[in-house]
C-alpha cells in the first residue's frame, strides 16, 4: 500500500503509534508529518483530545494493566473507542479495522483482547466520569492549576480547550490586500469571516493550505489569530533593526516583515532543520530576511554587538494556551515541564535584554 494511501488497519495502527509517542513526550505533529491522511489526523488528534475519559473507560474493561512494552495496545484501544464515542464510523467497521491493526503493530496476541474490549464497550453507554480528569478531559495537574487560577471560568475554559481550533489565515499584505484576498476566497468557494487581527481571516471549514487561492504565490499563510497579535506590538522606524529570537518555523518573523516592511529583521532559532523550513517559507512568501542564524537565544555567541530596536521572544512554554490546536500537550506535558520552560524563558530574557 503506498504511504500516502494507507489501508484502514494501517491508519488505526499509525494513530496508535502516534498517541503512544505523544504519551512519551513526542510532538504529534512530528509523528504524523505534514501530509497525514485526514482520517489518521482525526483519530490521532481526537484520541489525544479525549484521552482521559477514553482511557478511563478502557482501563475499567481491562482485567489487569498492560505491560509497559505493550502500551501501544492501550493506545490502540483508545483509538478504537474514540471511533465508537466521537465519530460516525459504524461500530462494526471501527471494531474490525482496529482489531486488524493489532497485526500491523506486531501484536497478534492482542487480536482477541482488542476485539473483546471494544465489543463490550460498543454494547454499552459511555462511562460516567469518576474524576475531574475524566470529566474535563485534562490531566490532573492542569485541572488543579486552572481551577486555582480561574475557578469561575473553568467549565468554559475546559470546554474551549476540548473544541477544535478554527483554521485562521494571515494575508500577506506585502503582496495583496485583505479585501482582494477575500474576493479570491469568495471566487474559489471558501466561506470565511474576518477576525480580530487586521490581516486575519478565519475559514468556516478547514482546508489543505495548498488548495487555497494564491498559496503557491505567497499571498497567504496559515497562522492562528492570537499569534497574529504579537508582531504589530513592536515599534520600528523606517530603518529599524528587529530580532525574532525564537523564529522557526517563521510565522511571526514574516508577520514582522509585513508589518514593518522597511525593518531589517534577523531570525534566530536553535534548530537548523526548522531554520531551513523558515528559509523555504520566506522564498514562497517573497521575503528577504536580513540574517538567518541557527543559534541559542540563551547565549550571545551569534550576536554582532549592534543593538536591536525591538526583540520578539516567542519563548518555549507549557503550551497550555494552545490545547485546541495541540491536544497532544495534554498527554505529553507534565507539571515540571512548565517550571522548566519558565527557567528557560528567564535565561533568554536575561541574555537578550542587553
Amino acid at each position: 500500500m503506498p504511504p500516502d494511501d494507507p489501508s484502514p488497519p494501517e491508519i488505526r495502527a499509525r494513530a496508535a503509534l502516534a498517541l503512544s509517542a505523544a504519551k512519551r513526550g513526542r510532538r504529534l505533529e512530528a509523528q504524523l508529518g505534514a501530509h497525514a491522511p485526514p482520517l489518521l489526523a482525526e483519530l490521532a488528534y481526537g484520541a489525544c483530545r479525549r484521552y482521559f475519559s477514553l482511557g478511563a473507560e478502557v482501563d475499567a474493561r481491562l482485567a489487569q494493566p498492560l505491560r509497559e512494552r505493550d502500551q501501544v495496545v492501550h493506545a490502540l484501544l483508545v483509538v478504537g473507542l474514540y471511533q465508537l464515542r466521537h465519530t460516525r464510523i459504524p461500530a462494526h467497521a471501527a471494531v474490525s479495522e482496529t482489531v486488524a491493526a493489532a497485526h500491523r503493530l506486531k501484536r497478534p496476541w492482542a487480536h482477541r483482547l482488542v476485539n473483546a474490549v471494544l465489543r463490550r464497550l460498543a454494547a454499552g453507554p459511555p462511562r460516567k466520569p469518576c474524576s475531574p480528569c475524566e470529566r474535563w478531559d485534562h490531566p490532573g495537574w492542569m485541572v488543579r492549576a486552572f481551577t486555582a487560577a480561574w475557578p469561575a471560568d473553568c467549565p468554559e475554559l475546559f470546554a474551549a480547550n476540548n473544541a477544535r481550533a478554527p483554521m485562521a489565515l494571515r494575508v500577506n499584505v506585502a503582496r495583496t490586500s485583505v479585501a482582494a484576498y477575500r474576493r479570491a476566497l469568495d471566487a474559489a468557494g471558501f466561506a470565511h469571516r474576518s477576525a480580530g487581527a487586521p490581516a486575519a481571516l478565519v475559514l468556516d471549514a478547514p482546508a489543505r493550505a495548498d488548495t487555497l487561492p494564491g498559496y503557491a504565490e505567497g499571498l497567504v499563510s496559515v497562522q492562528d489569530e492570537a499569534a497574529q497579535l504579537a508582531a504589530p506590538l513592536l515599534p520600528a522606524g523606517d530603518a529599524g533593526r528587529l530580532l525574532d529570537a525564537c523564529a522557526a518555523p517563521g510565522g511571526k518573523t514574516f508577520h514582522l516583515m509585513e508589518a514593518h516592511p522597511h525593518a531589517r529583521v534577523t531570525a534566530l532559532d536553535l534548530n537548523p532543520a526548522r531554520m531551513q523550513r523558515l528559509r523555504d517559507e520566506a522564498a514562497r512568501l517573497g521575503h528577504r530576511i536580513a540574517r538567518t542564524i541557527a543559534g541559542d537565544a540563551t547565549d550571545s555567541t551569534w550576536w554582532d554587538g549592534e543593538p536591536f530596536d525591538g526583540i520578539l521572544v516567542d519563548a518555549p512554554c507549557s503550551g497550555t494556551g494552545t490545547l485546541r490546536r495541540h491536544p497532544d500537550i495534554k498527554v505529553s506535558r507534565r507539571a515540571a515541564d512548565a517550571a522548566r520552560a519558565a527557567r528557560q524563558q528567564r535565561a533568554m530574557l536575561d541574555n537578550l535584554w542587553p
